[in-house]
């Protein structure tokens, strides 16, 4: 169960990220359109696992590979955002939500 902080900052995160994926990062990732879908915070506030969902790309895991790749730059983006309003700021740890693909897979299978 997470903390009433934790839930804070989760979504702050989410929120932050959403608007650097949205605007800031254009040259990084051209036209790709990267949905922050979760952000999950440790107890310590110290690690955030953010899921991402990746679209409009003919290869996710290579983005995704370069969103990893990124990851100091958009933390440093962050920081510059939320650092008046936490300690730390975060590692970020991004992973790769299928969720929305699982759904439409399970859709499909029921349709036959």
């Amino acid at each position: 169960m997470d903390s009433q902080r934790q839930l804070k900052v989760s979504r702050l995160i989410q929120k932050e990220l959403g608007e650097i994926f949205q605007r800031e990062t254009k040259l990084l990732f051209g036209n790709a359109l990267i949905t922050v879908t979760q952000v999950r915070v440790s107890p310590d506030l110290s690690v955030a696992k953010v899921y991402v969902s990746l679209f409009n790309v003919p290869d996710t895991k290579a983005l995704l590979d370069s969103i990893r790749a990124n990851t100091k730059e958009i933390r440093t983006k962050l920081s510059d955002r939320i650092k008046k309003q936490v300690r730390i700021i975060p590692n970020l740890t991004f992973f790769q939500d299928d969720s929305l693909d699982y759904a439409m897979r399970i859709e499909e299978l029921l349709k036959k």
